[in-house]
């Protein structure tokens, strides 16, 4: 694959792009991962290419906006 934007890949493609990036979601018990997978849905719906979702996250990390909450994966 020579090209990871959306007009040059599909559904399938662009799901297999974030899932071999991402590495094992489940494998975090901080539940960071899954949120990472949640970020990068816009892109495999086609609706925003990967570089403008990174864009809006830094963008969030350096003026210190806030993000989603980290959720815990500890059973009591």
């Amino acid at each position: 694959m020579d090209s990871i934007l959306i007009k040059d890949t599909t559904r399938e493609e662009r799901e297999r792009i974030v899932a071999e990036s991402l590495g094992n979601i489940s494998g975090s018990c901080d539940g960071c991962m899954a949120g990472l997978a949640e970020m990068y849905q816009d892109y495999i719906d086609g609706k925003k290419e990967i570089r403008d979702i990174n864009m809006e996250f830094n963008a969030r990390y350096v003026s210190g906006a806030e993000g989603p909450e980290k959720k815990s994966c500890e059973v009591w």
